[in-house]
């Protein structure tokens, strides 16, 4: 529902469940977002566990860990509300977590070593 809301919106945006991906790994999801250039959103922390394991700075992740926006139409009204003002940082690589009313980015790669 989420998806098909985002889609309605103008976003492009795909359910894993359209490409047969339902049953995949994390580690598959991950790397078909990354060939496509899409952003992963979801409320299972195992993305954002294994993007930071990743020296890559692609896919992004939106994180929704807010009990108060548990339900698809709440999500989906979130993410339009946010969407445009993340877009830079979702371009450039990042994990975006939603919890408690706030936002925190973190870019990727989370283990930057040329710094």
């Amino acid at each position: 529902m989420v998806s098909a809301i985002l889609r309605k919106a103008g976003y492009d945006s795909v359910h894993v469940r359209e490409y047969g991906l339902a049953a995949a790994s994390d580690p598959e999801i991950l790397e078909r977002a990354a060939a496509e250039g899409r952003v992963v959103v979801s409320a299972d922390t195992d993305f954002a566990a294994l993007l930071a394991l990743w020296d890559r700075q692609k896919p992004s992740l939106i994180l929704i860990r807010d009990s108060s926006i548990a339900r698809p139409s709440d999500q989906a009204s979130l993410l339009l509300r946010s969407l445009p003002g993340l877009s830079l940082e979702l371009d450039r690589g990042c994990i975006a977590v939603f919890k408690d009313e706030r936002l925190r980015i973190r870019q990727l790669p989370v283990n930057n070593r040329t710094g």
